[in-house]
């Protein structure tokens, strides 16, 4: 197999349902997402796949390592924001090994266009961590046309140095991706891009909002705005950016050999769809976690798959590597596990079990087959997810003995992990809502 070119593409806030081939129901406009259809409908779609957590920078440190977000301090922040600007703390270290990293020693080019949200420089950031360009926002969400964050502050950069440019920010990175693959097409090494996009995240803005697009949002809530047309609209903008991206790789002839792994950092916020999980940004209900999986790679994936493999953020990473065949640091090990057997073979599952861990509210969680094992707010549950995807049937009662060997499971893990540090912050969005009584 030749070396491939690997595209990681990673909306923010997603839905589970937002997407056409995730059930999600077409827009007064049309459908909202046909490229992504397009890529399931010609790859493989993952129904099981989760993110590594419910917020977006404990997910991106999980990401770029390939190990539990937990064994970073700057990951006990839910998330970092814009206040962290000059920390030497909250960031993913420089020495520490990363996907880009990795690939780069062994002879890949590597770009991050979009969200970084790893920390600020001079002590973090994308071209420290592997990246040999970067073009996007340091922080987690910032206006789709001033780009300034919710504090008024300008957050867009090419390479380490702030960069203005006029534009719709979703355009600006699908526009800087497709300019990427045409100048690293014809290189004689394969390359890894990760796409990025800020897409559906807070402010809700579409190309058309532009007129209002003065108005810096003043907290994380932006309560006052935003609607579920917007929103959508948000989508189709980047999924017409991914159809830019694929067109670039047809056109140069290296689609077939060419990984494109799709997926979103965390559950849906406000006007998402994701039906029918509970919950949402911030929680451990599978609103919270569950994600889209798409993978598209010719070369070896058949069209027209779809399995229930079970799987986290950092399964990707390692399967990157998997596939590109490189081997990770030794003293750093991954806690992910390749998903290269299912990619071939969709047919193929093994056992996978998921843990999580939350400061907000002292969520908990493990994912064993069907089953599954939540604290919320000092409350256990326990949920058979293949009768009860909602989430809404708590059998703890029931099944004592089950759920003593599931807490007792999640404790041995969690004893393997630093402690949560005493000075850990929590950015709060939306809590867990509408969880079941004991």
């Amino acid at each position: 197999m030749n070396r491939p070119n690997i595209i990681f593409i990673v909306a923010d806030d997603l839905g589970f349902a937002d997407l056409g081939c995730y059930g999600g129901r077409p827009a007064q406009f049309g459908p909202v997402s046909p490229v992504l259809d397009a890529l399931a409908a010609n790859g493989l779609k993952f129904l099981q796949g989760y993110a590594n957590s419910p917020v977006c920078s404990p997910t991106r440190f999980a990401l770029m390592t390939g190990r539990y977000q937990y064994r970073l301090r700057g990951a006990a922040e839910e998330p970092i924001n814009s206040k962290s600007r000059g920390s030497a703390t909250l960031g993913l270290p420089p020495q520490h090994p990363t996907l880009p990293s990795l690939l780069k020693e062994s002879g890949w080019r590597t770009a991050l266009i979009g969200k970084w949200h790893l920390g600020w420089p001079p002590h973090f950031g994308p071209l420290r961590s592997g990246y040999e360009e970067f073009f996007g926002p340091m922080s987690g969400g910032v206006d789709y046309f001033t780009h300034c964050d919710w504090t008024g502050s300008h957050d867009l950069w090419c390479g380490d140095g702030e960069h203005r440019e006029e534009g719709y920010l979703t355009d600006l990175i699908s526009r800087r991706a497709v300019d990427y693959i045409d100048r690293v097409a014809a290189c004689p090494d394969p390359f890894f891009l990760s796409l990025h996009y800020t897409a559906p995240h807070w402010p809700w803005e579409a190309r058309t909002d532009r007129s209002v697009a003065g108005e810096v949002k003043d907290n994380l809530f932006h309560l006052h705005g935003g609607n579920i047309e917007t929103y959508r609209r948000m989508i189709h903008h980047m999924d017409e950016g991914i159809g830019w991206v694929m067109d670039a790789l047809r056109r140069h002839g290296i689609d077939r050999r060419t990984l494109v792994v799709f997926t979103s950092d965390n559950g849906g916020e406000r006007f998402s769809d994701n039906w029918p999980l509970v919950g949402g940004k911030m929680d451990l209900t599978e609103g919270g976690i569950r994600v889209p999986w798409i993978a598209h790679w010719p070369e070896v994936i058949a069209p027209g798959c779809v399995t229930g493999q079970q799987c986290m953020t950092m399964d990707w990473s390692a399967t990157m590597l998997d596939a590109a065949g490189v081997t990770p640091h030794p003293a750093w090990p991954l806690d992910g596990v390749s998903l290269l057997p299912v990619l071939r073979e969709p047919a193929r599952s093994f056992r996978r079990v998921l843990h999580w861990r939350m400061n907000h509210r002292g969520q908990r969680a493990l994912r064993d087959g069907d089953w599954k094992y939540l604290r919320v707010d000092g409350h256990d549950y326990l949920f058979d997810l293949a009768a009860d995807e909602r989430e809404r049937a708590n059998l703890a009662a029931r099944q004592s003995a089950r759920l003593a060997d599931m807490r007792e499971a999640w404790e041995a893990w969690n004893a393997t992990m630093p402690p949560v540090p005493g000075d850990a912050t929590i950015s709060l969005g939306y809590g867990a809502k509408d969880m079941p009584q004991r």
